[in-house]
């Protein structure tokens, strides 16, 4: 208006050379090197997260399982390859899966260091106007969600902690099967948790048919759960649609690792207990099936407490007087038995660190008794478990930090918290997958750590542990051969005894 009021001259060469600069950044001239960074000020990429988003982006065509070991910024790569395709106006709906602890973690980062507008899902929004979306898996697997979502053409999907999906059978591998999806970035850095068949899935949701089908698979590698042939060849064939970097690859230098397995002795009254509960497939048919069998076996090797609560459960089947009274006796003997030779060698430990401590256990029953023992002992202690809502989880990691000196944490510890102010991890239960060892110590020693980090495995000699021992050292080996070197989770167990 001022300018057809005033007759001035249309014509500006300070705005026309304004204009023309801003066309002139706004084009992308090559298709090589990644162009977000500059639009992200509040964010500086380490080297190896740059070159594994350009990695996926121009030799994998964004399919592609981002493997990096604990702790090396998975996200900051989904989270560069996300912004790379959105200001190249290749991505312009994206649904991004992660576990339920998680959501917040992931908005948080998006919004704050890549100025991405994404929004968490509520079951009252029309995906139709949303366009990047984080929402549980949990939640988007389920009706009315999953039909909601289905109906969606997505660009971009990304799926953190992919391994949970596992395999073809589970309704989670079925949901992300059926997603309308252009890309696909699977987040995990543990790709084979318990057999490489769980790598095949994997790679057959990004790529289908690049390993051959299931049968093809299985004859081409002589492929078993925990054995592969041809490693080198099947190696290079994962190659073409992972990344990984391990820590020693970054450039960074990092804090040591220190794991030992301190092999314990059951007392003689212990032991009585264990051989009893061990005789009890010969006793009894409620204890036949092998998986009740070692369940109880891997209690008592926790607790008492633990082992009780089982025991008194199956008890109800049993119909002969004569089981019920073995069992009985089971539950007396247990009822009576005075130490916990775990819990003792726990406590050694943590009163010789004087430091803070995160112990992990797999049982509810043996997370409370620890958290009674330890504050018998003078130690102050705090619990973290699956059923904490998000606050809580937030509060008890605040607590740890400020006030107590020991985390008392189930499986759902190792997961999405991160405690580098922490330096000694005790694995109070060895678990059947050495790659849960892997996510719990990776809640210590990752980007931020100052100080060594000391593992301690515990091991009751002469029991079901020394069976998963030997498991352990298996399923790490396939892991290796096909995926590549692990950092230490176990230690020479062989050395140590």
């Amino acid at each position: 208006m001022e300018r057809l009021e005033n007759r001035e001259a249309w014509d500006n060469w300070t705005l026309y050379n304004m204009s023309y600069d801003v066309v002139k950044t706004n084009l992308i001239t090559e298709f090589k090197g990644l162009q977000s960074p500059k639009y992200l000020p509040n964010l500086t990429p380490l080297t190896h997260q740059l070159e594994a988003a350009e990695t996926v982006i121009e030799r994998m065509n964004g399919k592609a399982i981002l493997a990096d070991e604990v702790g090396l910024g998975k996200t900051i790569e989904a989270g560069l390859i996300l912004k790379e395709y959105l200001v190249r106006g290749l991505v312009k709906k994206a649904l991004i899966l992660v576990p339920a602890s998680l959501v917040n973690q992931w908005i948080e980062e998006l919004n704050q260091k890549f100025h991405i507008p994404v929004i968490q899902y509520r079951k009252n929004y029309d995906l139709n106007y949303c366009d990047i979306v984080v929402m549980s898996i949990d939640m988007a697997k389920r009706s009315p969600h999953r039909e909601r979502i289905y109906e969606q053409d997505y660009d971009l999907i990304i799926i953190d902690e992919a391994h949970k999906l596992k395999n073809h059978k589970t309704k989670s591998y079925e949901f992300v099967q059926n997603l309308k999806k252009k890309f696909c970035l699977l987040l995990t850095a543990t790709p084979i948790q318990n057999n490489v068949f769980e790598l095949f899935y994997l790679i057959s949701l990004l790529k289908p048919g690049h390993l051959g089908n299931y049968e093809a698979f299985k004859a081409s590698f002589s492929a078993s759960k925990h054995d592969v042939e041809n490693d080198e060849y099947l190696k290079g064939l994962v190659n073409q649609v992972m990344v990984r970097n391990r820590r020693q690859d970054t450039g960074i230098e990092w804090t040591n690792r220190h794991v030992e397995i301190l092999p314990i002795d059951f007392t003689p009254e212990e032991k009585e207990v264990y051989d009893l509960i061990s005789e009890l497939k010969n006793v009894t048919t409620v204890f036949s099936d092998s998986f009740s069998m070692i369940t109880l076996q891997r209690e008592m090797c926790s607790s008492k407490e633990a082992t009780n609560l089982t025991l008194t459960k199956m008890r109800e089947r049993c119909s002969n007087p004569d089981e019920i009274k073995y069992v009985d006796d089971i539950i007396r003997k247990l009822d009576v038995l005075e130490i916990n030779s775990k819990a003792e060698k726990a406590f050694e430990i943590i009163s010789r660190a004087k430091d803070k401590v995160i112990i992990f256990t797999e049982y509810r029953a043996t997370q409370t008794y620890l958290q009674w023992f330890l504050y018998s002992k003078g130690i102050s202690n705090v619990p973290f478990n699956g059923q904490f809502n998000k606050n809580k989880r937030e509060w008890m990691k605040q607590q740890f930090k400020e006030n107590a000196q020991v985390l008392i944490a189930t499986e759902s510890g190792s997961e999405g918290i991160n405690l580098q102010f922490c330096h000694h991890v005790i694995n109070f239960d060895l678990p059947w997958n050495p790659m849960k060892l892997e996510q719990r110590i990776g809640r210590v020693h990752r980007l931020g750590q100052e100080h060594d980090v000391h593992i301690y495995n515990l091991a009751i000699q002469n029991t079901i542990e020394d069976h998963i021992l030997d498991l352990l050292y298996v399923k790490i080996g396939v892991f290796e051969k096909v995926v590549g070197e692990l950092d230490d989770i176990l230690s020479d167990f062989k050395e140590s005894i």
